[in-house]
């Protein structure tokens, strides 16, 4: 491509200090942080939005795929371009751009490191809550799309927590904002942990939270993974939410103290790491706790960091647990499983075996408290046969999270590497779901192709074999009758409009088929040791949070009427709903049962879709069941009355609605009247 009309228009465009093409300029961009590589054919730098905008329409038009990059930290092969394609590396967009401290946001652009963010932050006395481990180097472009966590998400949250808006330019060239506030489907919901694949963030607007009074860091010794596993379920279930619940087996801790030396206890088969903060009051009596419960299951050596430094020390060394491993082998394979927090150990002692059975190398770091496994590998890449036994083993320990109710990726997200375990994950339907969601927003599959979704064909639901609804309520009860009516209604191409118990006052036109979910009701699962929620759509929240409450359970979901109501008219203010929601199923205009999420606290498999219903009005589908977060706590829940559905037709983001709507229900069946016919 070094003399091409492509690699020309790109130097007319940026000028040629911003376009690299040189293979010695080429070859640290073909690869990132895991195994796959390929060489681009450019890389390009832009320093603004507009210059986004020329090479993304540049690209389009001489039909180059293209992908952008941050700082290339990225573990699944998520930002390698195909061979001769064209890397946008954001390392000059790196500015923050304002901060509200009254409103508490921030605008930054997508270069910024997340570490340069937080330390300009503190000053002010706020701080940006997700925290990579690779936080010295992660840019903020790459945590919004895999969605980082990082050890302070137990108690604060990942990236899609603390995303309120974003600036994006379009596979096809078009700039467009979207925000948490817009009335519609949860769009920045959709773009956060989409890994590049709908469109690139140029600007980015976070949350910020004021710092905490007081922070106290512990570290406990441990005689086994077991038992520091199940300190941790004590802990949680005491109803504390600490800051970070981190665990580091025996081998990490020798690596890391012999390259960090934080004064860890080599001697332990497992380290606790533990940080609480919040008002001294209330520190200084969790901590005690703690303290108890981390003696009731054998824990020694427990110490209490005395200052900053300290404390700085001991997260020197978790944070440095990646270096240190590398530093005993040329290579590491960094897995991200997640399964339920009470499915630790038996995840511990089957990811364990596989090593074993592979004579493999492994240190094991999780945190804890969220069930997010890091089982770490090390080998030589140059011995062929060592390499294939790691990449099995990994792909082995992915099925183990995934079997014990578990995903394929907390927090690194799913790139090119595990693309394929996708099918363990989703159904058929649901993987057709996520490729037309991705052909509807770059249909010329040019914006980091080949990456998250596996190519899935799904053959149709049965035809012509349902009856033709007539007008009237059809008041169902199972996910078969749903099922059912939405097929035949497909089949007739007949209108359905989705009610719940009619308390958000949208009147349904007269003479129209009414599917009502007020008999969906049934409890699916109550995961008390989770803190997990599964029921189905049509229960009444008043009578859910009633039942709940009496076995100190509580729902930080409010609002009156259906669950399923109450999602889709996105009227549970506060809290967010869209934090507590883990997981959703839903019947789509094709009648296929469609299910995203699962019943852990992290999960970046696939597109975010469970929080396009929020605010959706029923337009999308039917929803059907939903999991969510428990919590040991009452909140005050702010609830306000919807003031009815929006004019989807007059938002400024319509195009983006009609392409999700296509994409969920292409003829338009849900609730039409709420959408003008399509153009």
């Amino acid at each position: 491509m070094s003399h091409s009309p492509f690699l020309s228009a790109l130097r007319a465009t940026l000028g040629r200090d911003a376009v690299l093409s040189g293979k010695g300029e080429l070859f640290p961009y073909a690869y990132d942080a895991a195994l796959d590589q390929r060489l681009p054919g450019a890389v390009v730098l832009p320093r603004t939005t507009a210059e986004v905008v020329a090479v993304v329409r540049l690209a389009r038009e001489y039909g180059v795929p293209f992908a952008v990059r941050g700082a290339g930290t990225n573990l699944c092969g998520g930002t390698i371009v195909p061979t001769g394609g064209l890397v946008i590396h954001v390392s000059r967009l790196n500015r923050l751009l304002s901060i509200d401290p009254e409103r508490r946001r921030a605008w930054v652009e997508p270069g910024l490191i997340n570490l340069h963010l937080h330390k300009s932050l503190a000053p002010r006395g706020l701080f940006y809550a997700p925290d990579p481990a690779s936080q010295k180097a992660c840019t903020l472009g790459g945590n919004v799309g895999t969605n980082a966590g990082g050890p302070h998400c137990l108690k604060y949250g990942v990236t899609s927590h603390h995303v309120t808006g974003l600036e994006l330019v379009l596979p096809d060239g078009g700039v467009i904002r979207v925000s948490v506030d817009d009335a519609g489907f949860d769009l920045t919901g959709l773009f956060v942990g989409s890994e590049g694949t709908l469109g690139i963030a140029t600007k980015i607007e976070v949350n910020l939270l004021p710092q905490p009074e007081d922070v106290r860091t512990c570290l406990v010794a441990f005689s086994s993974m077991e038992a520091a596993a199940q300190t941790v379920t004590d802990i949680i279930a005491a109803g504390i939410v600490p800051a970070s619940l981190e665990v580091m087996d025996r081998l990490t801790v020798a690596a890391v103290e012999a390259f960090v030396h934080a004064g860890y206890p080599t001697s332990a088969e497992a380290v606790l790491l533990i940080e609480v903060d919040g008002p001294r009051d209330q520190t200084i009596p969790e901590s005690r706790r703690i303290r108890a419960l981390c003696d009731k299951n054998g824990g020694t050596d427990f110490r209490t960091a005395v200052d900053e430094r300290e404390r700085e020390k001991l997260w020197e060394g978790r944070r440095g647990a990646y270096a240190a491993m590398a530093r005993l082998a040329p290579n590491v394979l960094v897995e991200d499983g997640v399964v339920p927090r009470t499915r630790l150990p038996e995840a511990v002692k089957k990811i364990r075996a596989i090593a074993d059975r592979h004579h493999l190398r492994m240190g094991l770091i999780a945190h804890a408290g969220d069930g997010n496994l890091h089982p770490n590998m090390i080998f030589d890449e140059r011995d062929p046969d060592e390499t294939a036994r790691v990449l099995g083993a990994g792909q082995e320990m992915m099925r183990v999270c995934v079997d014990l109710g578990g995903s394929i990726s907390g927090e690194h997200g799913i790139g090119a590497d595990k693309r394929e375990a996708m099918r363990w994950l989703f159904s058929p339907p649901t993987l057709f779901l996520f490729r037309e969601i991705k052909r509807a927003f770059d249909p010329a599959h040019l914006c980091n192709p080949d990456k998250l979704i596996p190519v899935a064909d799904v053959p149709p639901g049965p035809r012509g074999a349902g009856f033709v609804p007539h007008e009237g309520a059809y008041s169902v009860v199972s996910v078969d009758e749903v099922l059912g009516l939405v097929r035949s209604a497909r089949d007739s191409g007949t209108a359905l409009f989705i009610q719940g118990s009619g308390s958000k006052k949208w009147m349904v036109p007269d003479g129209k088929t009414v599917l009502v979910t007020t008999g969906l009701h049934r409890l699916v699962d109550l995961d008390r040791g989770n803190l997990t929620l599964s029921v189905m759509g049509g229960v009444e929240l008043p009578a859910l949070r009633t039942e709940l409450e009496k076995e100190g359970l509580f729902l930080h979901v409010g609002g009156s009427g259906t669950l399923g109501g109450v999602l889709s008219t996105n009227t549970g203010a506060r809290p967010s709903l869209r934090h507590q929601i883990l997981g959703l199923k839903a019947v789509s205009g094709d009648g296929e049962l469609l299910s995203f999420g699962a019943k852990v606290m992290k999960n970046v498999a696939g597109y975010d879709a469970a929080r396009l219903f929020l605010g959706a009005w029923g337009t999308l589908g039917v929803i059907v069941e939903v999991t969510l977060r428990l919590h040991r706590t009452p909140v005050e829940c702010w609830a306000p009355a919807p003031a009815g559905p929006p004019n989807f037709s007059g938002l400024s983001t319509e195009e983006l609605h009609r392409k999700v709507k296509a994409a969920f229900d292409p003829q338009y069946l849900f609730n039409p009247t709420l959408f003008a016919p399509p153009r």
